[in-house]
């Protein structure tokens, strides 16, 4: 089961354990409510806590006081969170691109980003999961045509490695950033040219869901399913 959180933020559940993504504030307005604090912190199994870097809008210092209530939590942050200081170093396991950890049961592997820190390629319960964090093809309009080719060939960079370690993933979460303006769906699109993307969800676009949802009809034309988010907290089964 998946659940949108918020923002860039994502729960995948199983019968075995939870695992969070990028938290960065809950699915209610009111401090310490919605589906993380009132359903997803008490749930059995095991708690997997993943932050792909120190930006605000996908890190939570929150997320380390959540120990205190669950003995079985594990955290896997990128090493850019450690080196900004806003983790110890007893903390979490902290990831740099190319690294790999694993218990048995969650596979997580780190790969590069067009901003800062990681993305995060899962395997677990027979399944290859991709979170973007902030990988994308960030064009801004503002930039030089120079630059714009420059953010771009950084962006096929790491879409180039990640295809050397897989043609295809089960689901999918990438930015669809409405901010970028009228090309916003760019990264997306190659995105989905070049892998065999079985369920894609769009992220990092705040409160905008027409425009993250209109992404739907390019995902279909090219095979993929297309998971339509409407409102925080909303749950769907994978």
């Amino acid at each position: 089961r998946l659940t949108y959180i918020y923002h860039s933020g994502f729960a995948l559940l199983d019968e075995g354990g939870t695992v969070i993504i990028d938290y960065y504030k809950d699915s209610a307005d009111r401090p310490l409510t919605g589906v993380v604090h009132g359903e997803l912190l008490s749930r059995p199994g095991k708690l997997y806590v993943l932050a792909s870097h120190v930006h605000a809008d996908h890190f939570n210092p929150e997320v380390l006081t959540w120990k205190e209530m669950r003995s079985d939590i594990q955290y896997l942050f990128s090493k850019d969170i450690l080196e900004n200081g806003k983790a110890g170093l007893l903390d979490a396991c902290y990831l740099d691109k190319g690294n790999v950890w694993t218990d048995g049961v969650l596979e997580v592997e780190a790969f590069g980003s067009t901003d800062a820190g990681v993305s995060f390629l899962l395997r677990w319960d027979g399944k290859t999961i991709f979170h973007a964090g902030d990988l994308n093809n960030w064009h801004w309009k503002e930039e030089s045509t120079e630059e714009v080719r420059e953010a771009e060939r950084a962006y096929f960079d790491e879409l180039d490695a990640l295809a050397r370690r897989t043609d295809r993933m089960d689901l999918v979460m990438l930015p669809v950033d409405p901010r970028l303006g009228e090309d916003y769906m760019l990264g997306a699109k190659q995105f989905v040219d070049k892998f065999r993307v079985d369920r894609f969800v769009p992220m990092h676009f705040d409160d905008a869901y027409d425009k993250a949802n209109a992404f739907r009809e390019y995902a279909e034309s090219r095979g993929v399913r297309f998971v339509e988010l409407n409102y925080k907290g909303e749950g769907f089964m994978i």
